[in-house]
């Protein structure tokens, strides 16, 4: 039987909000600034859900604190102010959210964005009530490593066992692991079930509007 979870956080980007086309815009729009080679879609698809630092090491092995800085920089300016690309919710995001706090859970979100980042997203979805507590990748740790969840957990009173991650990518699952915390997948995001399944989540959903269901099985 899975447990009585008090506490469940979502991963945001691939999780509740379908921002990867913007996000791979973002990234692209940057490496144009740098005059830099751009990689592949598909690379930068990949480290959706990492600290922008973390990312940048993945995309450009070995580059140096200036280069991660200017580069980022230039990011965050698109993704706050010119890139109009698209991003919006998962469709039934909304009603499950309400549905999840009419049921007295804590709801927390633990992701790669900046705080900058999360907060505008949270403003202009007007999602921001819903959540007891949120961690950027810029306050602390990247996933997959546990300090995120840690955090939110002690600031809501919350231990490992009661606690369920939820997320699209093996960041999202490794963190959980790495917390002593459950893990919950979907398949809609960025990783592969395949990828996702080699982390052992407690299930995969197809569609975020299977949770609620899921979590009273």
């Amino acid at each position: 039987m899975k447990p009585d979870f008090k506490l469940l956080v979502f991963d945001w980007d691939g999780t509740l909000m379908d921002s990867e086309a913007r996000i791979v815009s973002c990234v692209r729009a940057a490496t144009q600034d740098m005059a830099i080679e751009t990689p592949a879609d598909e690379q930068i698809r990949d480290i959706i859900g990492l600290g922008l630092k973390e990312a940048l090491e993945k995309l450009f092995p070995g580059s140096d604190a200036p280069f991660k800085e200017r580069f980022i920089d230039f990011y965050r300016h698109y993704f706050l102010h010119e890139d109009s690309t698209p991003s919006r919710l998962f469709p039934h995001v909304r009603e499950v959210l309400d549905y999840l706090a009419s049921q007295d859970y804590l709801l927390a979100v633990a992701t790669g964005k900046g705080r900058p980042g999360l907060n505008k997203v949270l403003q202009e979805t007007g999602l921001a009530p819903r959540f007891h507590a949120t961690r950027c990748a810029d306050e602390t740790f990247s996933k997959p490593h546990p300090e995120m969840l840690l955090q939110i957990m002690d600031e809501l009173g919350v231990t490992p066992a009661d606690t369920l991650m939820i997320g699209d990518t093996e960041y999202d699952l490794q963190m959980a692991i790495n917390a002593g915390t459950h893990g919950l997948a979907v398949s809609y995001g960025v990783h592969t079930v395949d990828r996702l399944n080699q982390f052992n989540p407690l299930g995969c959903l197809d569609d975020i509007s299977e949770l609620s269901d899921w979590l009273k099985q």
